[in-house]
């Protein structure tokens, strides 16, 4: 599939070719202040006059998403609002990944150059938006013209590098900004790309065996992996019996990453459940497609704990992946059935269809027993619920911390992927660490955000990236 690069401002030496698609995107307002003549006619200036790129300009609305075409079809404007509800994020990337994803390329075209226009503080969203929009995975037969390249150029307003608060007191994307949202890119398209891949392909440990070969790429981090039996033996009750009947045993993997002179220790845990059948409470034939996707949370935490290791992260971090597939067998967990989690609990199962918050108890009590997290924040697709009490564009988030809840809604502002206060679906995970006392405990339900027209979004690591911003030696994330 495409590969994606990302660069700061426009490479002069570079023009539109007929195998190319160049797509310039941003508001109202930052399209409309452009100046054509000194950023822009160099790239599109043999195609686009003065006169025909004002006229396009004309027509934007600051209300109103709109597709304007400038050459053919191989040169466009991708306008968005200025306008936005408190109850989104005020970059409007989810009208940028809508615009971008429902855009088909011209026949012929093997690269897109996209150039986006954006306000200091909608740089990362707007950036994660566009990454979202161009998936890795594809195993179609004959994939007609595919698309080759994607290059990202990234123009920060000028009329707003000073119009906020910002920490760094930065007025250009340094080196470390573009080698992060690189890293983020990057991550969100394998985050996508793991979620998208089928149970037959990605079985448990193929993805636990993508997550040591993600992870042995960066320094200084230690794993450990338990499966199979192993984990029955150890008290992960929670994991052991959600995953024992499939062909491929359950796994627990955890990666820990921890610098000299760390004063804090963090742990993400990711709900891996490869398949979710639903188990002995048998899912129906119209919901159980797409079940594949059960896994988002673990491949959205691999993802956001490799850049935030890339991103020189100064505290102790762990990642915990509670990975297995929940299937039928003679062997499989049953309703009424009782088993003992990791915590000592004994749990009666009333629905195998809950498997979730079984596997994710044992991956927190780990994190807050073992591991000795000050903060923990776990991450799945969980519950039906979530859509009916958050929606669609907008993660579920319970938290016993009310600093934490505030930080992780202005992250999810930040960054794109929302996330607003929510229920009590999380509770039975809090129970096993005693509700968060003496730690920090967050759970992101993600369960109708984790896929867009049945293709995975890559939610979750631009959030937490954006949650841990003070952490990490990105100028960007101090915004």
């Amino acid at each position: 599939m495409a590969s994606f690069t990302v660069r700061a401002d426009l490479n002069a030496a570079k023009t539109l070719a007929f195998d190319t698609l160049a797509l310039i995107v941003g508001k109202a307002k930052n399209l409309k202040a452009l100046n054509y003549e000194s950023k822009l006619k160099g790239r599109l200036g043999s195609f686009v006059s003065d006169k025909l790129w004002s006229e396009a300009i004309s027509t934007i609305s600051k209300s109103g998403s709109a597709s304007i075409p400038l050459y053919l079809n191989f040169a466009r404007i991708i306008s968005v609002p200025d306008e936005v509800s408190r109850h989104n994020a005020p970059s409007n990337a989810l009208a940028i990944f809508k615009e971008l994803k429902n855009f088909s390329k011209p026949e012929g075209v093997k690269n897109i150059s996209v150039t986006l226009l954006a306000d200091w503080v909608d740089v990362c969203a707007s950036v994660a938006a566009i990454s979202r929009c161009f998936p890795l995975y594809d195993s179609r037969t004959n994939i007609q013209s595919p698309l080759e390249a994607v290059e990202l150029e990234i123009i920060v307003s000028e009329n707003d590098k000073v119009s906020f608060s910002c920490k760094c007191n930065a007025t250009s994307l340094s080196s470390a900004d573009i080698s992060f949202l690189q890293d983020l890119c990057d991550s969100i398209r394998l985050s996508a790309k793991l979620t998208d891949i089928p149970c037959n392909t990605l079985h448990t440990e193929a993805f636990v065996s993508e997550a040591v070969k993600l992870v042995g790429g960066l320094n200084g981090v230690k794993s450990s992996i338990i499966k199979g039996d192993d984990l029955l033996k150890q008290g992960f009750g929670g994991i052991y019996h959600v995953g024992k009947a499939a062909l491929h045993p359950p796994v627990f993997a955890c990666f820990s990453y921890e610098p000299a002179g760390a004063m804090q220790t963090y742990a993400l845990v990711g709900k891996g459940i490869v398949y979710d059948s639903g188990g002995m409470t048998l899912k129906g034939r119209t919901i159980m497609p797409g079940m594949k996707q059960d896994m988002g949370g673990a491949a959205s935490m691999l993802a956001a704990f490799y850049v935030l290791v890339r991103s020189g992260f100064k505290e102790n971090l762990h990642l915990l992946l509670c990975v297995a597939e929940n299937m039928i067998s003679p062997s499989a967990l049953r309703p009424d059935d009782v088993i003992t989690m990791l915590s000592g609990k004994k749990v009666e199962v009333n629905n195998t269809d809950a498997e979730g918050r079984l596997v994710l108890a044992d991956g927190v009590y780990y994190a807050k027993q073992i591991l000795k997290a000050n903060t923990i924040i776990d991450m799945a697709t969980l519950t039906g619920a979530q859509r009916q009490a958050t929606g669609k564009l907008h993660a579920a988030v319970l938290t016993n911390s009310e600093e934490w809840e505030k930080r992780i809604c202005a992250a999810g502002r930040f960054s794109g992927d929302l996330g607003p206060p929510s229920c009590i679906a999380g509770l039975f995970i809090a129970s096993h660490i005693d509700f968060g006392k003496d730690v920090d405990w967050i759970h992101i339900d993600f369960a109708h955000l984790v896929e867009n027209g049945e293709r995975a979004t890559g939610y979750g690591p631009s959030l937490i990236c954006a949650a841990f911003g003070n952490e990490c030696d990105v100028p960007l994330l101090k915004s």
